[in-house]
């Protein structure tokens, strides 16, 4: 039930709780409790807050080459020359990108895709950075791809059209290990288990 089915909240205090509600795993009892927290909070924090969300928007953007966040137009990590470029981990969200970095196995270059195939949300390989990555692969000294989609089906099924499509070009293409949790998130797993799942990962 959204936020604002309460006839009691007042149109400022509705449309806050329902823009919260709007936050991915937030739902309508948390977003009252965070409107009703900032009420009670001091003008500090809400212009501490207003802030942080108006620097966000005004200097953060998506790395041109792999699509993770940054300030210019490369990210500090394909902008890093002791990172392997030659080897590319790909990636469904930013925040794996932070999971496999938090586990020190990994010293190469990402790519970013934004999502994962799933027809039945009508989300395909055109609403992915997909074609971004064939280009990147074309265009730049590449050996080795690792495919770090989430491991369930979703996952599973953008692994196979990414691999489908890359291995034409003539490059590696290898899975992570299957030390992940079946039908998990990678921004979940623990440091460890993703760092063996680096480590051991397989040929397609």
């Amino acid at each position: 039930m959204p936020a604002t089915g309460d006839p009691l909240l007042i149109a400022p205090v509705a449309r806050l709780a329902e823009a919260f509600g709007r936050l991915p795993g937030i739902g309508p009892k948390t977003a009252s409790r965070l409107v009703f927290h900032l009420l009670r909070a001091p003008d500090e924090r809400t212009q501490q807050l207003i802030a942080a969300l108006t620097d966000l928007r005004q200097r953060v953007r998506f790395c041109e080459r792999c699509f993770f966040i940054a300030e210019a137009a490369t990210c500090a990590i394909c902008s890093d020359v002791a990172r392997d470029a030659r080897t590319i981990c790909v990636v469904e969200e930013p925040l794996d990108v932070l999971a496999i970095e938090r586990s020190g196995a990994f010293r190469g270059q990402y790519h970013v895709l934004h999502g994962r195939i799933a027809p039945l949300e009508g989300i395909h390989r055109e609403h992915l950075r997909f074609d971004e990555l064939l280009a990147r692969v074309h265009a730049e000294p590449v050996d080795e791809v690792i495919l770090a989609t989430n491991p369930n089906l979703e996952g599973e099924a953008t692994a196979f059209h990414l691999q489908r499509a890359l291995v034409p070009l003539g490059v590696r293409v290898t899975r992570l290990a299957r030390g992940l949790p079946t039908g998990g998130d990678l921004e979940w797993a623990d440091p460890g288990t993703l760092g063996q799942a680096i480590e051991g990962r397989r040929e397609l």
